[in-house]
């Protein structure tokens, strides 16, 4: 049973700042650089040929599909951010609350490491279903996409009650395994974001500017991307499932998805080292300015919700 004392720093207002702020955070930053996520899940789900650079990506879904195909499945992708954002800046703040004490001197890179693993994990378990509606719903009426995903994935709730149909529970949660390895991409970004920030803190008395969130966050997703990338690139392959085994007369709807093994594997076989990299270049560009950005609306809002707390 957990102490009063624990379960009052598990469900403090501080907490729910922070979640909210994170949200908010992620939808402004998301908003902004949406176009960048749209190349980065084109390049991602390409089988082998020339790799193709972000600006000729853009270009052609300019040219060939409009302007607006660039922002197609932006509200649902905003949807399932602004939950997925609440339970991890929720669970990580209320773990290192618990953790620590309430005292600063209590945090270390490692413990934040790990705490990000668990809120990781935790956020994963929650919130997969809506990222695998959101890869499918993004790639409707794209050339090359299947009828059934034209057809079935309309929005967020159609998307969710016709994989639970067809697909069942294992459906939902597909790609979760790289999900879970996954759980290092933030950890080792909250671990790196908040070393900088307490040595920053440190070093200037206290005070940070809005451009120094914006550039620590930028560095800790860069250094989390790049470790990360190829898991990355392997789950939005599950989510979205081969053109492959949605075309062949003997594969249904229910049919049994690579696993991760094989999927990089295969990836291996057909386009080597590069392939595991493939689209590294829009994520990079589209992550780091949008964790970037996402950071520095986060601590902007929080410390605002802060100061109207202490005024009141």
């Amino acid at each position: 049973m957990v102490a009063p004392s624990k379960l009052s720093q598990v469900l403090s207002y501080q907490n729910f700042v922070h979640a909210v702020s994170g949200a908010a955070g992620g939808c402004i930053a998301m908003s902004t650089f949406y176009p960048l996520d749209t190349v980065r899940s084109r390049l991602q789900l390409e089988e082998a040929g020339k790799v193709r650079s972000t600006k000729q990506v853009i270009k052609e879904i300019v040219l060939g599909e409009g302007f607006q195909s660039l922002y197609r499945g932006l509200g649902p992708v905003l949807q399932s951010l602004c939950i997925s954002n609440f339970v991890y800046f929720y669970t990580f703040h209320a773990l290192k609350a618990v953790a620590s004490g309430g005292s600063p001197a209590q945090h270390s890179a490692l413990k934040d490491l790990f705490l990000g693993s668990i809120a990781g994990i935790i956020n994963v378990l929650t919130t997969t279903p809506f990222w695998v509606v959101n890869t499918r719903l993004r790639m409707r009426n794209v050339p090359g996409t299947s009828d059934e995903v034209n057809k079935h994935y309309k929005s967020l709730l159609e998307g969710l009650k016709y994989v639970a149909k067809t697909e069942g529970i294992a459906g939902l949660w597909s790609g979760t395994i790289p999900s879970l390895m996954l759980v290092s991409n933030p950890a080792l970004q909250f671990m790196m974001y908040e070393l900088l920030k307490r040595n920053l803190m440190r070093f200037n008395g206290g005070e940070m500017s809005s451009l120094s969130f914006f550039f620590i966050g930028a560095i800790a997703k860069a250094f989390a991307t790049v470790l990360t990338y190829p898991l990355q690139l392997v789950q939005t392959k599950q989510r979205h499932r081969s053109k492959e085994a949605e075309t062949k007369p003997s594969t249904s709807s229910k049919a049994k998805t690579p696993s991760t093994l094989e999927l990089m594997i295969s990836i291996l076989q057909h386009n080597g080292i590069r392939g595991l990299f493939r689209g590294l270049e829009a994520k990079i560009l589209q992550t780091v300015l949008t964790a970037a950005l996402m950071f520095m609306a986060y601590e902007k809002i929080a410390a605002t919700v802060g100061m109207l707390l202490k005024r009141n």
